[in-house]
């Protein structure tokens, strides 16, 4: 049995992957695939429209296409599929809204990943407060940008569990911590049978309801303004967290899932998702770099297993858990009361 000489690569990749992380976190900002959404340009047009200057433009360009998210035919720069689908602001399939926020708030963050590690502090733009959401929720233009993000991160698995999801078997349902508010969109959208809800802080009452009136379900899809900490959740059939529970310390994870078992009737069912960590902690590195992420920007939250969640599951009284895969990173947690 032979064995590879060790080599570098995979290291210099991975150490200097933010090269390719802000040129693509730049393009979106520029809104470069949205232009190319129109058809095919040439380099003086693209550079002349998104002002670049000469000097960085055509490296620039380049450079997008050799990492995958544009194509060169006969020196004409166009979209490929997935950054036409994906990337233009113009289409509901937009998910740049978790990019833009990366670029304007997280890459600056996250240089202070050091002293995270060393503290164990927050460093976020409420550094070591134990508020989690409040410099956001102050400013209603960040908390707009915030919420779309979230949108933009959570909308495979939204639609997944909107078509995977028994749903046929449950009346209402309740999306906790909705922000913007389509996870429960998607699920009204697929299930016209249900009566639905949308929970958050009042501030987030206004951008849920354009979101809503955007989808004509204004009139089966509800706000109810509240917090999880104080308030009761509400009273239907299926509640739903979805990037909720990974922003929370083990105590107050804890007490949400509490909180959703005494909401539901018996035989209601409770669903969690996040990028769940692999249970073995080596394989879902996405997972893994999330937590991180939430030590970033939380004061206490952190990632979790499968097996963690639907330990807490049980211990809180549900009689039957399951996990399941949901879109790329994502995996759901489901717990009958």
């Amino acid at each position: 049995m032979t064995t590879s000489a060790p080599s570098p690569d995979h290291i210099l990749q991975t150490g200097m992957a933010f090269w390719a992380s802000k040129t693509l976190l730049s393009a979106v900002e520029m809104e470069v695939f949205t232009e190319l959404s129109k058809g095919p340009e040439s380099l003086e047009s693209l550079t002349g429209r998104l002002g670049l200057h000469p000097r960085s433009s055509r490296d620039f360009l380049d450079a997008l296409v050799a990492l995958g998210f544009l194509e060169r035919q006969n020196g004409n720069y166009a979209n490929t599929p997935s950054s036409d689908v994906f990337l233009d602001k113009r289409k509901p399939s937009y998910i740049g809204g978790i990019l833009e926020m990366a670029n304007k708030r997280l890459f600056h963050h996250w240089g202070h990943l050091t002293t995270a590690l060393r503290t164990g502090q927050n460093q976020n733009e409420a550094t070591g407060d134990t508020e989690t959401f409040g410099a956001l929720y102050a400013d209603p233009t960040r908390l707009k940008g915030f919420l779309r993000a979230m949108t933009g991160i959570s909308r495979g698995a939204n639609m997944t569990i909107a078509a995977k999801f028994p749903w046929q078997r449950y009346k209402s349902a309740a999306d906790c911590g909705t922000a913007q508010g389509d996870l429960i969109v998607q699920v009204a959208l697929k299930n016209p049978h249900l009566s639905c809800t949308g929970f958050d802080l009042p501030e987030v009452a206004p951008i849920f309801e354009e979101y809503v009136e955007g989808h004509a379900l204004s009139s089966r899809v509800k706000f109810k303004a509240g917090s999880f900490f104080t308030d009761p959740l509400p009273n239907v059939d299926v509640i739903m967290m979805g990037h909720i529970l990974h922003d929370w310390n083990l105590e107050e994870k804890k007490m949400l899932i509490r909180k959703a078992y005494e909401a539901l009737p018996p035989d209601g069912a409770y669903i969690v998702y996040d990028s769940l960590i692999d249970d073995d902690r080596s394989k879902n590195a996405f997972g893994l770099l999330a937590s991180l992420n939430m030590l970033i920007e939380t004061p206490g939250g952190f990632d979790y297993t499968g097996a963690d969640c639907v330990g807490w599951m049980k211990e809180a009284g549900f009689r039957e858990t399951r996990v399941e895969h949901l879109v790329g990173p994502d995996s759901m947690v489901v717990g009958i009361k």
